[in-house]
């Protein structure tokens, strides 16, 4: 049957070990360059582009240009999703390219899933949200309430601005750790931006890692018990 999706492309596309590593780096939410993107991969730089230009051909990666470097990040929302979906079907069935080291506890814990918060604390607080009736969920489908957007508001987030959007306010993200799901959406991004900013969390540096502080975990775990 040839008629529908050609999940073979996207699935060629991922598929190459060097663009995996490519599409894995990039999950960080940080635009880097073809150079960086070279050696996340393992491969020339020549190699690296050719790569790159696969990619964003193929809608998974997005360039942008400031001054004489080019950027690319991820190209939006639906890539980062299923990145992270193929993460977890890989990790359950021990599929992994290495043995968990030193980094990974504190992957397991907390981390960026290229622009919210995944892992223990990630679906922790979207099951709280869900639990206090600040956000409804209708398979993976995912609505913000009255009463959660005062509890964001109260956080300093401008909800309105946010379902000014193009983007989903709220979405579920299926977390290749906890075998759950954690709040991803233009919200899941504003959440993380508010923790970093307010000095509850910080990124490790060369890390997907979230590090929060004593007294951020300690507000952290008050907000979402």
């Amino acid at each position: 049957m040839k008629e529908g999706p050609d999940i073979s492309q996207i699935g060629a596309l991922i598929g190459d070990p060097a663009r995996a590593n490519m599409l894995t780096a990039l999950m960080g939410g940080q635009a880097l360059t073809a150079t960086e993107l070279a050696g996340a991969a393992g491969v020339t730089l020549q190699t690296a582009s050719s790569h790159l230009a696969k990619l964003e051909a193929g809608g998974l990666v997005a360039q942008r240009k400031q001054g004489r470097h080019r950027y690319f990040g991820l190209a939006d929302d639906d890539v980062g999703a299923l990145l992270e979906g193929i993460m977890g079907f890989a990790a359950n069935r021990g599929l992994l390219r290495t043995r968990p080291g030193p980094k990974d506890p504190a992957l397991r814990r907390a981390r960026v899933c290229y622009n919210h918060l995944a892992g223990d604390f990630g679906v922790r607080m979207l099951d709280r949200m869900v639990a206090d009736g600040d956000v409804t969920l209708d398979g993976d489908d995912a609505e913000l309430t009255a009463s959660g957007e005062a509890r964001v508001a109260a956080l300093g987030i401008d909800v309105p601005t946010l379902r000014a959007q193009r983007r989903p306010v709220c979405r579920t993200c299926l977390d290749w750790s906890e075998r759950r799901s954690h709040l991803a959406g233009s919200l899941g991004e504003a959440l993380l931006a508010r923790f970093i900013a307010d000095g509850w969390a910080k990124r490790e540096k060369d890390s997907r890692a979230i590090r929060f502080t004593a007294e951020g975990e300690r507000k952290f775990t008050a907000l979402f018990p």
